[in-house]
């Protein structure tokens, strides 16, 4: 079968987060309000389920209801990419199966972390798999080995998928290595999309060459990553360099407050209550969450952010 033709996606593409009931049930009546708020801050796009997302504490049943709801909730050109990776290949091509049904832009699979695949042959073949139940949708190789501990170079592994997986689009870079992000990036040359998934050190992903990127803290500091961007594209390389060291000191704290949990909190003080994490990820309490927005407050984050209401 021809490869799906599919068009690029420029600019930030947030990755959200699930919103849970303080029982942590699903509480998908947020995710309007979560798209609604990603489109005011110019993001272009979603992958839906990922790891913010916490794809591994949903079932399958919940990742699915996930998926219709955003496909309900955003519009055609506010671009879906939703996860399907699994430790089993048959909920991947099931999950695969229902995104293409519900006409997403494209599907994502990261590598099992249990039994992973040993080559970049069997994790070529594994994704072949995945996408030849989706065929008519373009399929993102989700490079993330901090969290499979599967790290074959992307630079390797391109030439391999492209060639063994017809519907195959791109990858989700989710990894600190900028030598095999600079050299994939160029090898892919356009024919191929390669996410930059570090918001941290975006700067140095868009000096690579980088035109789009995925990533968590886009959900609430989107405006933040907008000014790099813009900055980048003038040449103004000190601002951009500036911008770039205030995103670094804002994502430090945000990692030392618990990251998925203080990216929720941040949700929260915009407006969007995505709920609590589910165990095993630890709630902020109440102590926490002051002491999160106070120093957020001494950072000047909300104004810098363009926040207009702070919620308590």
């Amino acid at each position: 079968m021809a490869s799906p033709s599919f068009s690029r996606i420029n600019g930030l593409i947030a990755a959200p987060f699930t919103p849970f009931s303080p029982d942590y049930s699903l509480n998908l009546d947020v995710v309007p309000k979560i798209a609604e708020h990603l489109v005011r801050q110019n993001v272009a796009g979603a992958f839906v389920g990922g790891s913010t997302g916490e794809w591994a504490s949903l079932t399958l049943e919940e990742r699915k209801a996930l998926a219709v709801a955003w496909r309900k909730a955003a519009s055609r050109d506010f671009s879906l990419i939703v996860h399907v990776g699994h430790n089993t290949l048959e909920v991947c091509r099931e999950l695969a199966s229902h995104a293409e049904q519900l006409g997403v832009r494209g599907i994502a699979a990261l590598m099992p972390s249990y039994f992973r695949p040993p080559t970049i042959k069997a994790a070529v073949e594994f994704c072949r798999e995945i996408a030849a139940a989706a065929p008519r949708t373009p399929f993102y190789y989700y490079h993330i080995p901090d969290m499979t501990g599967v790290n074959f170079p992307m630079e390797a592994l391109l030439p391999e998928i492209s060639r063994r997986v017809p519907s195959f689009a791109g990858i989700k870079f989710t990894h600190s290595d900028l030598l095999d992000y600079g050299l994939t990036l160029a090898d892919a040359a356009g024919r191929f999309e390669v996410f930059f998934g570090r918001d941290e050190v975006l700067l140095s992903g868009l000096a690579l060459g980088a035109t789009s990127a995925v990533g968590s803290t886009y959900n609430y500091a989107a405006n933040l990553y907008h000014r790099i961007m813009k900055a980048h594209a003038a040449g103004r390389n000190e601002e951009a360099r500036q911008h770039q060291i205030y995103v670094q000191r804002l994502v430090r704290l945000i990692i030392r407050h618990g990251s998925f949990a203080a990216g929720k909190a941040m949700m929260a003080f915009e407006g969007v209550d995505c709920g609590p994490v589910r165990p095993p990820l630890v709630q902020m309490d109440s102590k926490s969450l002051r002491l999160l927005k106070d120093e957020l407050l001494a950072l000047d984050f909300f104004r810098e952010a363009g926040v207009l209401n702070v919620s308590s």
